[in-house]
């Protein structure tokens, strides 16, 4: 089910601030089952150290979460814990050294690269603007590293999602609400991606910018992508659910995403559109600047979807970022990891 531009445009804006965050509209992802087994691949990975173990992933068709070992000592004690090991040819910490030289010598407006548990390489994506020298100087420290590293091309350009679509305004912007969120005090916030928040203090729910929300209180790009704004109209509802044209769900909680399992975004350009995980910690070289520690996925977004939720389940993920393509043809869409944001301002959902 995919959201309309006429329905979203036809949305109050109270149901918009109301629901813009975080929740589902459909039954958990297969992939919940398996976020139980994290903690156990989490606790096993650290056991192992980054010489011996080179990530983890969720199988969808096993249901089981998949520990990448480099020596079968490594996968007995993987599979003592539960899990499903694979012995891989290459450690975290080899492709470490890897994705170090790229952060080193390769930060070319137009490329990004993560590491892949799946296939257990380090993927460096290019758009169409690196041609020429710029493509010749990536795969030159590419072909270093043999078959540790791919390179694949991605549609369009690679760029910041934040004109067009009905949302959030600034003075010159328009960007889409992530999570409502609070703080101890239980002073009532919202975050959003910081490429948006560096634009403007002042946030209002209209175009013609006359209804405040309320006032940036930090913002983070590049580097990151993530900001944070106080609510300062009282007359706004903003309870921590997300508005499903119609209906409502509650989001009680946030956390870190799961190499492959299924996710949704929310945005106010395009509705909702679902996809799957594809990597975590991925770099991405936006003309404005590197950001580091993004989820990389499949989600479609386009120019007005920034700073929008992704989420699955019950559980706050992600707020988009950027990325190419759209969602006519499909494309790669990074997010800010939403765990991350919440902890820099001192904020939790509700």
């Amino acid at each position: 089910m995919r959201l309309t531009k006429s329905s979203l445009r036809g949305a109050a804006f109270a149901g918009l601030v109301a629901g813009l965050l975080v929740g589902a509209l459909f039954a958990p992802s297969p992939a919940q089952s398996a976020l139980r087994l994290s903690a156990n691949a989490d606790t096993a990975l650290a056991q192992l150290g980054s010489a011996r173990s080179a990530g983890t992933y969720y199988d969808a068709n096993s249901g089981a979460m998949v520990v990448n070992v480099t020596d079968a000592a490594a996968a007995d004690a993987v599979r003592s814990a539960g899990l499903v090991a694979k012995l891989v040819a290459r450690s975290d910490a080899q492709l470490a050294v890897v994705t170090a030289n790229l952060d080193a010598a390769a930060r070319i407006a137009g490329t990004a690269w993560s590491v892949d548990p799946m296939s257990n390489q380090v993927l460096v994506e290019v758009d169409s603007t690196v041609t020429g020298a710029k493509l010749a100087a990536v795969r030159a420290i590419a072909q270093k590293y043999g078959a540790a590293v791919r390179i694949e091309s991605m549609p369009g350009t690679l760029s910041l999602n934040i004109s067009g679509g009905q949302a959030i305004y600034t003075s010159s912007a328009r960007c889409s609400l992530g999570f409502n969120a609070r703080n101890s005090a239980g002073v009532r916030h919202f975050v959003t991606a910081g490429h948006c928040t560096n634009i403007g203090s002042t946030w209002y729910s209209n175009s013609s910018r006359t209804t405040v929300l309320g006032t940036r209180i930090g913002s983070s790009f590049p580097g990151n992508d993530y900001g944070a704004v106080r609510y300062t109209n009282t007359s706004i509802s903003n309870p921590g659910n997300v508005y499903l044209w119609p209906g409502t769900q509650d989001i009680t909680n946030s956390r870190n995403a799961t190499v492959n399992e299924t996710v949704f975004r929310i945005g106010s350009t395009t509705g909702l559109h679902s996809g799957r995980v594809l990597a975590n910690n991925a770099t991405v070289n936006y003309p404005q600047g590197t950001v580091t520690g993004l989820i990389r996925t499949n989600v479609c977004a386009e120019p007005g979807d920034s700073g929008g939720s992704l989420y699955s389940g019950n559980s706050a993920i992600g707020l988009t970022s950027g990325g190419s393509g759209n969602c006519s043809s499909g494309g790669t869409t990074f997010f800010q990891p939403v765990v991350e944001a919440l902890n820099a301002f001192g904020l939790q959902v509700y």
